[in-house]
C-alpha cells in the first residue's frame, strides 16, 4: 500500500466506531470505486469546519452563535436536559419526547482519562444557574460511575443552594448504556419516569 492510503486509512481508523476493516472499506470505497465522489465530500468536510460550531449557550452544533433550539421560542427555558453528547440530543429530538431546552457536557467526569471539570462545558451551565430562569435540570447521563460522578458533581457544586429541582431520568436502558442508541419509546419512557435526584 501506498504512503498516502495509509495515511488516509489511519486518520479514518481514528473516527468513533470505525475498526480497521470498517476504515479500510471506505478508503477503497472513496480512492477506487467512488472516486468521482470525493470532490464534494472534500468540499462538505471543508464547508462543515468553516461554518459549524458549539452553540455560545447550551454547546449543541450551531451554525451562528446560538443552536436551533435555544432560539426556538416555543421550547420551555425553564427546563434543561443535561446530556454527554450531541448524538444524545439528536436520539431526545428525534423521540419527541422532550419539550424544553438542552444542554451538552461534551464528555463526563472521569479522572481515570484525565477528564476533570475543566474539560466539561460546566462553565456555561454555571452561568445559567446564577442568570436564574432554570427551574428543572434533568440529568440525562450514562448510567455508569462517571455517570453518576457527573451527576452528583452538578447536583453538589453547580447547583448547590439554588432554587432549582435536579431530576434523573428513569432507566429502562441496560445498566452502564447511555442515551444515544436507546430507542425512540425507551426515551420518552425514561424521559416521563423521571424522579428527584439526591
Amino acid at each position: 500500500m501506498t504512503p498516502a492510503y495509509e495515511k488516509l486509512l489511519l486518520q479514518l481508523k481514528a473516527l468513533p466506531g470505525l475498526g480497521y476493516r470498517s476504515a479500510e472499506r471506505i478508503a477503497m470505497h472513496l480512492l477506487v470505486e467512488r472516486r468521482d465522489g470525493l470532490t464534494d465530500l472534500i468540499e462538505s468536510l471543508e464547508a462543515a469546519k468553516a461554518a459549524v460550531g458549539r452553540c455560545a449557550n447550551c454547546g449543541n452544533i450551531a451554525e451562528s452563535e446560538l443552536c436551533g433550539v435555544c432560539q426556538d421560542e416555543r421550547r420551555d427555558g425553564s427546563k434543561v436536559c443535561v446530556v454527554e453528547h450531541v448524538p444524545d440530543l439528536i436520539a431526545i429530538e428525534r423521540s419527541s419526547a422532550w419539550k424544553g431546552r438542552y444542554h451538552v457536557l461534551h464528555g463526563k467526569l472521569s479522572p481515570i482519562h484525565g477528564v476533570g471539570p475543566e474539560q466539561l462545558n460546566f462553565t456555561s451551565l454555571q452561568r445559567r444557574i446564577q442568570t436564574g430562569g432554570v427551574s428543572e435540570f434533568v440529568l440525562a447521563l450514562s448510567n455508569d460511575i462517571e455517570g453518576q460522578a457527573t451527576c452528583h458533581y452538578i447536583q453538589e457544586e453547580l447547583v448547590g443552594s439554588h432554587p432549582i429541582e435536579v431530576t434523573r431520568i428513569g432507566f429502562g436502558l441496560p445498566s452502564g448504556g447511555g442515551v444515544t442508541f436507546a430507542d425512540s419509546v425507551t426515551l420518552r419512557s425514561a424521559l416521563e419516569s423521571r424522579r428527584a435526584y439526591h
